[in-house]
Order: structure tokens, then C-alpha cells, then sequence
């Protein structure tokens, strides 16, 4: 008996260990070690915001990016260095043309200022992809903290698990379910292109080159709407550097508008035209066109949040940066 007690103790105290080690995000983490960290973050957002609108859509990208590859941990801010000659995930193809690098880093700044080296970088992409989708009047959602940094940041695995906006819908369905993400969760976060906007080279495919041949276009793509982009924005398949609204006419609010044009096949991306080519995914759209803005929000805020779950280092796994773009020496 005294045995089986002396057992038991054991177990408890190393269940102790290991649940303290993988402790759960929680809201307001840093309440007690930086308390004004989340308050100093939304109030650089909401000054500087408004300046550059297209920053809410810019690191709301940059924030689904880092979770796709090892989990939300910031490994998607580190830089090449040639002390590990690894090239990192900024120099993978679906990072080449993200944006708000030094928007992350002028906020860091900011907050070690006020607590140095207690506010992860990872938890800072989450707060201020939230709060800048709020200024530009968008949905706001829960963002639990205590995300630690990842020491590794991989090209490959940046390649490799970033979805394309190529992708047809089973790559899609493998991508998102990968990550613990369903269906729905998919629908959901792809609604983040009702903002922003995109360079001909995402898309640029569908018009030219769809089927292999030069000349082919992509037939599930509106040809109004096609013939508009080739003539008006387009206008080669080698054109890098025009930019297109990904919601014409509403790229600037958060709204159902990126729903109602994929109902009328005018998704720009392939991967926008597939969420309409099962009945699971076309049927969850109709439902939300069909409802309220609130509702599609408060369906938006629980995707975003079980996204910011994903794979999440906590307690004692990973470090907090100091800059970052570097880890820590």
C-alpha cells in the first residue's frame, strides 16, 4: 500500500512536469509579467493602421503563413543567416511577396522596451493580425497567448505546406486537415481574401497557360471577368508586378462580397473557384451569403482562433526572441 502510494506521487509529480512544460494558451498570459503588452500592440496598430489599410490583410496572411509551417511560432519571421547557411522560410516561394516584416519588428520594439524578452514574436503576429483586421472594421476574435518562438525555419517545409493558390481541392483538404482544420475552417479562413490584393503572377495561369498549353484559359473562371483582367490588369502571363484586388470593388471591407463573387465563378484564384467544386463546401458558402454579416464573424472568429492553435510551442519548448528576425544567440 505504501508503495502504491509512493507510486502515485511519483506519476502526479511527473504528470506535473510534463503538463507545466506544454502549458495551454490562455487569454491575457502576460497579464502579470508585461500587463500593458497587449494594450501598447493595439495602440501602434490603430495609429498606424489607417496610414497603410493594407496592412490588416498583409499580416493576416503573414499570421496563417507561420502557422502552416511548424505551428504559429514566428518561424516565418527569421532570417537567413550565414552562420547555418539554411535558407528560411521568407525565401519560399509563397513568402516572396509577403509583406509587414518591419510593421512586426517596430511593434517587438515597442514591447521590449516595456518587458524585455517576455512577449514572443509568434503571440505579436496573432495580436496584430487581429487587431488591424478590427481597424479596417473587420471581425475581431479571441487570441489566446503564451505561443513561444521556434528555433527552426525551414524553405522546404515552407514549399511544401503552404497552400498555392493553385490549389485544386484535394490538395486544399489535405493542407487544412493536416493542421487539425476542417472544412468549414477552410471555407472560413479563405474569406480573408475579401481583403487585399494580389500580383498577376498568383493567378495569372488561369488566363494564359491553364491547361499547359499558352492560349488555354481556365473555363470555370467567369469569362467576363477573365476577359477584364487580360485586358485591364494582366495583360501577359509574364507580368510580376501588377497588383489586383482579390474582392473588386470591396477589397477594403471585410464582408460577404468574396462569397458572392465565388457563387458567380469569379474567385481569382483557383483555390478560391475549388471551395465551389464539392457540395460540402458550395452549400456552407450559400449559408453564409445567405445569413448575416454578425454571423459570418462570429463563424470567422472560431476558425481564426483554432488556427492560432495550431502546433503552438508553450511552456518550456522554444525561446522568446529577441529580434524577430533572429534567434537567440
Amino acid at each position: 500500500m505504501a508503495s502504491f502510494s509512493y507510486l502515485s506521487i511519483l506519476v502526479l509529480c511527473i504528470l506535473g512536469i510534463v503538463s507545466s512544460g506544454h502549458a495551454q494558451l490562455q487569454l491575457n498570459f502576460y497579464a502579470k509579467s508585461c500587463p500593458k503588452a497587449e494594450k501598447i500592440i493595439k495602440d501602434f496598430v490603430q495609429k498606424q493602421v489607417p496610414k497603410a489599410p493594407n496592412t490588416a490583410a498583409a499580416i493576416l496572411r503573414m499570421h496563417f503563413h507561420d502557422c502552416f509551417v511548424r505551428g504559429c511560432d514566428g518561424s516565418v519571421l527569421l532570417n537567413f543567416t550565414s552562420s547555418t547557411g539554411n535558407q528560411t522560410e521568407k525565401q519560399a516561394n509563397p513568402n516572396l511577396t509577403l509583406r509587414g516584416f518591419s510593421f512586426i519588428d517596430a511593434v517587438k520594439r515597442l514591447v521590449e522596451a516595456e518587458c524585455p524578452g517576455i512577449v514572443s514574436c509568434a503571440d505579436i503576429i496573432a495580436l496584430v493580425a487581429r487587431d488591424a483586421v478590427v481597424v479596417t472594421g473587420g471581425p475581431s476574435w479571441n487570441v489566446p497567448t503564451g505561443r513561444r518562438d521556434g528555433r527552426i525555419s525551414n524553405v522546404s517545409e515552407a514549399n511544401a505546406d503552404i497552400p498555392a493558390p493553385t490549389s485544386n481541392f484535394t490538395r486544399l483538404q489535405q493542407s487544412f486537415g493536416k493542421k487539425g482544420l476542417d472544412l468549414n475552417d477552410l471555407v472560413l479562413l479563405s474569406s480573408a481574401h475579401t481583403i487585399g490584393v494580389s500580383h498577376c503572377s498568383s493567378f495569372s495561369e488561369r488566363l494564359y497557360n491553364f491547361t499547359g498549353i499558352l492560349g488555354t484559359q481556365d473555363p470555370s473562371l467567369d469569362s467576363e471577368y477573365a476577359d477584364n483582367l487580360k485586358s485591364r490588369k494582366c495583360k501577359s502571363i509574364n507580368d510580376n508586378t501588377t497588383i489586383v484586388e482579390m474582392d473588386p470593388g470591396s477589397f477594403k471591407t471585410f464582408d460577404l462580397s468574396y462569397y458572392k463573387l465565388l457563387l458567380k465563378r469569379r474567385g481569382l484564384f483557383q483555390s478560391d473557384a475549388a471551395l465551389t467544386k464539392r457540395t460540402t463546401t458550395k452549400s456552407f458558402i450559400e449559408q453564409l451569403v445567405e445569413g448575416s454579416l454578425k454571423e459570418f464573424y462570429a463563424e470567422f472568429a472560431k476558425a481564426m482562433e483554432k488556427m492560432g492553435r495550431v502546433e503552438v510551442k508553450t511552456g518550456s519548448a522554444g525561446e522568446i526572441r529577441k529580434q524577430c528576425a533572429f534567434v537567440n544567440s
